[in-house]
């Protein structure tokens, strides 16, 4: 009897052992059903190709600038635009008081009458006293030869009848000789006495006309300075004078700035700028309007490093037809200066880098609960980080809400979405 009762026991024992198993199993599933799930934010992990870009500090400034200043010291008598204006280019933007120079450019046009009218009296007057005495003396000289030649005519009839001995002829051709060289000289001493006397004058006449000319043509161009006008379109972004100021060459009146093309002048770390070209495209967002991006390109890749700031400057044109940009604005500058070919990446809140490394971990959806994956990535590029290994593609990882959550936390999905680069 005493082994049936042991037995009877041991039955008691592993049944009793069995309900408690299955009413501990049926505790543990309703604590595991009762329990929240954890809402994420997932994106699929895809491949597609990824801008390589450097961004930098950037302000913005005009394609081209300029401060006007009076060329003259005179008052202003007229302003014609005002601080905001838009004007053309070669536009009036202000009048000086010209009046005086007015007075000195007739005086001027009148010097000018006057020299014109010499030149001309000189040009057709009659010749000078000592013209007039060579003609004399050339009258002379060829009476003389007349003369001459008329008495070695009348010793040579004579000498051919036997009158009169071969001496006497030979004296007469002396004399006749001797009165042509005579009439030679006469005449050329003429002829350059004219020649230099008529061009020395007409040369000073000449000479005075030109001087009576450019003085002239100088109160013209003062004149003509009197007018400030804008050297290009734009617009008047400042105005530091009035109506009765004294305009001064070392006072600035006006700025005028062209406005159409935008210029933002970035700081590229010396480091990160030996990629940069003319010609690359750029885009900047001014940091009071982050959901506005205007494109443009690099024009400007300044050559020399800042000793003090260890960047390099360069230029990015914008086309700013609307005037979305203003002179002035600050912001950031991301220069596109390459292209990651069917790259595969994830959003940089994905994952959760190591300190100081680009090794990381990710958190993968399987089966409705996360799984921690291991990654290693690269540089990130405008909020995207190429995976170099870790994962294969097509995977689904966590962006929202996935801080702290341990391996096999069973989440539900929120928001499932893929993004595309």
């Amino acid at each position: 009897m005493r082994p049936r009762n042991d037995r009877r026991s041991r039955a008691a024992v592993l049944l009793i052992a069995l309900v408690g198993s299955a009413v501990g199993c049926s505790k543990h599933e309703e604590e595991e059903a009762a329990k929240p799930l954890v809402q994420v934010g997932v994106v699929q992990v895809v491949r597609g190709d990824l801008d390589v870009s450097v961004q930098a500090p950037a302000s913005v400034f005009a394609r081209e600038q300029a401060n006007l200043a009076a060329r003259l010291t005179a008052p202003i008598r007229e302003l014609r635009v005002h601080k905001g204006d838009m004007v053309a280019a070669g536009q009036v933007l202000a009048r000086l008081d010209d009046r005086d120079l007015r007075a000195q450019r007739d005086e001027a046009a009148a010097a000018v009458a006057d020299a014109q009218a010499t030149l001309e009296k000189t040009t057709a007057s009659t010749l000078p006293t000592d013209i007039e005495r060579g003609r004399g003396q050339v009258a002379t000289a060829q009476a003389a030869l007349n003369q001459a030649q008329k008495f070695y005519d009348r010793r040579k009839q004579l000498y051919d009848q036997g009158a009169i001995p071969q001496r006497d002829l030979v004296m007469a051709e002396t004399d006749l000789a001797q009165a042509k060289t005579a009439y030679e000289v006469a005449q050329r001493s003429l002829v350059l006495l004219e020649g230099q006397s008529k061009q020395r004058d007409i040369t000073i006449a000449q000479s005075r006309l030109e001087q009576a000319k450019s003085h002239l043509n100088l109160l013209e161009t003062q004149l003509q300075f009197a007018e400030i006008r804008s050297p290009f379109a734009g617009t008047v972004v400042e105005q530091f004078v009035f109506p009765g100021d004294m305009a001064k060459p070392d006072t600035p009146m006006f700025t005028v700035a062209d406005l159409s093309t935008a210029v933002a002048r970035a700081q590229v770390p010396a480091g990160a700028a030996a990629s940069l070209k003319v010609g690359q495209r750029c885009v900047f967002t001014a940091s009071d309007r982050h959901d506005e991006q205007l494109e443009g390109r690099i024009t400007v890749v300044n050559q020399a490093v800042d000793p003090a700031r260890r960047t390099v400057e360069s230029w990015c044109e914008i086309a700013n037809g609307k005037r979305a940009l203003k002179a002035g604005e600050f912001g950031e500058l991301t220069i596109v200066t390459g292209q990651l070919k069917q790259a595969l990446w994830v959003p940089l809140k994905a994952v959760q880098f190591e300190e100081g490394t680009r090794k990381g971990t990710v958190l993968v959806v399987e089966q409705k609960k996360v799984k921690r994956r291991e990654v290693e990535a690269g540089p990130t590029i405008e909020g995207k980080v190429p995976i170099l290994s870790g994962l294969k593609g097509g995977e689904t990882v966590v962006v929202d809400s996935g801080y702290g959550l341990a391996d096999d936390t069973a989440v539900e999905i929120a928001a499932p979405k893929a993004e595309k680069p």
